[in-house]
């Protein structure tokens, strides 16, 4: 069984036979998991709406698609900046931004955002998250609901988001591999 703490940083990946309509095919980051719960961002569910038209100077320095993601079906009202930070698995980082695991942090929204533009290696904006009570995502795991993976930087800020379940599966070293080739519907075969 893998240990509590140990969930911050990796990645959930969605298994085809999760049922949830809001994890269709997802991949969560997972940014806070310990006995009180889970949080996380859902890295693949880009919308129409460009970061710029709702956080006035963040636009600029959000990464292509530059758009707001769906997190989650939680608290679609706020918003949450994941950013990475060449160079943040050994420095402390810059202010405004607080390391969640490795090079991969959260940005403070509040703050100007000049005071983090030179440090920026890619920026991810969200509404809404991703949340689990204490012991629910134990549980899904248990049922077989999640692929848990190491998350890779790249992943925050990958260019082609609906690509990004395939692609994180087809990397892993393991059978895993080989459901990246899952049908989208399997009842067509």
């Amino acid at each position: 069984m893998t240990e509590v703490s140990s969930l911050t940083g990796r990645l959930l990946v969605a298994t085809p036979a999760l049922a949830d309509p809001n994890f269709d095919r997802a991949v969560v980051l997972l940014l806070d998991h310990d006995e009180k719960g889970s949080l996380g961002v859902v890295l693949n569910r880009p919308t129409p709406v460009d970061v710029g038209d709702i956080l006035e100077g963040w636009g600029e320095l959000a990464g292509e698609p530059g758009v707001v993601f769906q997190g989650g079906p939680v608290s679609l009202d706020s918003a949450l900046g994941v950013a990475v930070i060449p160079g943040g698995a050994s420095a402390d980082g810059p202010l405004g931004w607080r390391r969640v695991h490795g090079a991969i942090g959260l940005v403070d929204l509040e703050a100007p955002p000049e005071l983090l533009a030179a440090a920026l290696g890619s920026l991810r904006i969200f509404a809404g998250y991703s949340g689990w009570g204490p012991g629910q995502l134990q549980e899904e795991l248990s049922e077989g609901a999640w692929y848990v993976v190491e998350s890779e930087p790249g992943d925050v800020s990958a260019t082609r988001p609906e690509g990004l379940w395939r692609a994180v599966l087809r990397r892993q070293r393991s059978e895993l591999a080989m459901v990246a080739t899952y049908p989208d519907d399997p009842s067509l075969n």
